[in-house]
C-alpha cells in the first residue's frame, strides 16, 4: 500500500513564540552563525515552505531558537487511496448491460 508523506514548516509560528516578528530580524542571527541569505531568501524561508532545506541552515535554526529539527517540520504520513480499475467491478458491468434505451412511442397530441 502506498502512503502518502505531507510535512508543516513552522519557522514563522516558533519566531512568533520567541518574540521575533519580523523577517529582518533573523537574517543576521543566521549570518552569526555562518549561514549568509539575502532578505528576500530569508523572506521565503519564513513565509514559504521550502521543498529544499540545507542541514546547515536547519542547524542554525535549531541552535537559535534551542530546538531540534522536529520543532520546525511537522510530519503527517496517510495511507493513499486505491484506484479501482474495470476489472474490479465485474459486477457493476452486468447493471450496466441491463440499460438499455426504451423505444419512444410517438403518437398524436391528446
Amino acid at each position: 500500500m502506498k502512503r502518502r508523506v505531507t510535512y508543516t514548516w513552522r519557522l514563522r509560528e516558533v519566531m512568533a513564540e520567541h518574540g521575533m516578528f519580523t523577517t529582518v530580524e533573523l537574517g543576521p542571527l543566521l549570518a552569526e552563525r555562518g549561514i549568509d541569505l539575502s532578505s528576500s531568501q530569508v523572506h521565503r524561508l519564513v513565509t514559504g515552505t521550502p521543498e529544499r532545506l540545507s542541514l546547515q541552515v536547519l542547524a542554525a535554526l535549531c541552535d537559535i531558537f534551542g530546538g531540534t529539527p522536529d520543532t520546525f517540520i511537522i510530519t503527517e504520513a496517510t495511507n493513499a487511496g486505491v484506484r479501482k480499475t474495470a476489472t474490479d467491478d465485474r459486477a457493476d458491468l452486468a447493471k450496466v448491460a441491463d440499460l438499455r434505451p426504451r423505444r419512444a412511442k410517438i403518437g398524436p397530441a391528446k
